[in-house]
């Protein structure tokens, strides 16, 4: 049976446990679906378990089913890091052999320098920090000076916060966009992320309007690979962002997990073949970071919930692949993201049930599966597992 389509999802920071070299991170012990069921005492995600969730290799906290509906296993990253930009950019084909830069003690006084002088003001902050607890902390005082509010975090991340009464959202991503420009070569960080706010003292909150800034990925990736087929590649929340629009035809940023899936099922139900990839970022944002494994839970059963309405969308001729880009174990002391295994879940007309492709040993399995599905051209790393999955 021929694939026309492809629609990926990626559950961001949906880890199913550590992988080997976890210690050299700082990770022993992080599970963050066996955690979470842990945490929580039960875990309603049914239709993730039809797909065979429960059955892969080291899940051991979810039901297993008798005949998944799909293929399934798990994939050990081969890039160093465990961050969003280096998991997504290898689930496409690109391998990092070091990690994004980091600063645990803030920007050296070079970088700060320079981008002071460019945005012509001073900057509060410079400092790793919870994005919730910083603006509580320095917001009246960036309320007072307009001084914009620059932190980090354990990830290679440059973010900048503001009020939207004191730095308009496009003057903010217009200090991105500076601070993009000078963040490159050895400082070059994964991301720079704008985190505008609104409120007001004990009350600040973070909105939507959150725009983020990356490298241009390495080398050509299973988007280009698509795109130069004259397929679509449609990104769903923050893809468009990760790869810095490259190999993209369409894009629609999103405000949560819910609209993340009302805006995939919108783009199934048009007529195009190619591939849409989708991030769903609150697993992630809202709960892994904030050490809320009740929330995260949550988070997974409504999704579940929604799982059916994307499975009943699939075309005929269409393939659904769920997985994840590292993990974040909500019940571990770090907030920082994890060094996991992550879950790959695949579903369609076209794809045996109950077949276990066993633990990969690169994310660029999954895009290397994508393009040969898609019948594409080859991407630089993984191997394809399209044949282990595909009906006779």
């Amino acid at each position: 049976m021929k694939i026309n389509r492809v629609t990926l999802i990626v559950l961001d920071s949906v880890g199913i446990g550590e992988l080997p070299d976890a210690k050299e991170y700082g990770d022993e012990g992080s599970n963050t679906l066996n955690n979470i069921v842990k945490a929580t005492g039960d875990l309603k995600i049914p239709n993730l378990v039809k797909l065979g969730i429960g059955n892969i290799d080291g899940v051991n906290k979810v039901n297993k089913t008798n005949k998944a509906l799909g293929a399934y296993g798990r994939s050990k990253e081969k890039s160093a890091g465990k961050d969003t930009t280096t998991g997504h950019w290898e689930i496409a084909g690109i391998l990092m052999d070091k990690p994004f830069p980091t600063y645990p003690n803030g920007f050296p006084k070079e970088v700060i320098d320079k981008f002071e002088k460019a945005i012509e003001t001073k900057i509060l902050g410079n400092k790793p920090a919870s994005g919730t607890k910083i603006i509580e902390e320095l917001g009246n005082k960036h309320i007072e000076t307009g001084y914009p509010i620059v932190y980090t975090s354990a990830d290679s991340v440059f973010q900048i916060a503001a009020h939207e009464d004191v730095i308009p959202v496009k003057k903010l991503y217009e200090m991105c966009e500076v601070a993009r420009e000078i963040l490159k070569g050895k400082h070059g960080v994964g991301r720079v992320i704008a985190r505008p706010f609104i409120g007001e003292a004990g009350n600040f909150k973070r909105t939507s309007r959150r725009h983020d800034y990356s490298l241009k990925p390495k080398h050509e990736t299973m988007l280009d690979s698509i795109k130069n087929k004259n397929y679509e590649v449609k990104a769903v929340g923050k893809i468009v962002d990760i790869y810095s629009g490259q190999g993209i035809t369409q894009s629609v940023h999103t405000e949560n997990n819910m609209d993340g899936v009302d805006q995939t099922i919108k783009y199934m139900k048009e007529s195009f073949n190619g591939l849409i990839f989708t991030n769903l970022v609150d697993f992630d944002m809202k709960y892994g970071h904030r050490n809320n494994p009740k929330g995260y839970g949550q988070a997974l059963e409504n999704f579940d919930k929604r799982l059916p309405e994307i499975m009943e969308n699939l075309r005929e001729d269409e393939v659904l692949i769920i997985t994840a880009d590292h993990g974040c174990d909500p019940t571990t002391e770090s907030t920082d993201h994890s060094r996991e295994y992550i879950p790959i879940l695949i579903y369609g007309k076209a794809i045996k049930a109950d077949t276990n492709i066993g633990t990969r040993e690169t994310f660029s399995d999954i895009g290397a599966t994508v393009v040969d599905m898609l019948n594409a051209k080859e991407i630089k790393n993984g191997k394809s597992f399209l044949k282990n999955i595909l009906k006779e």
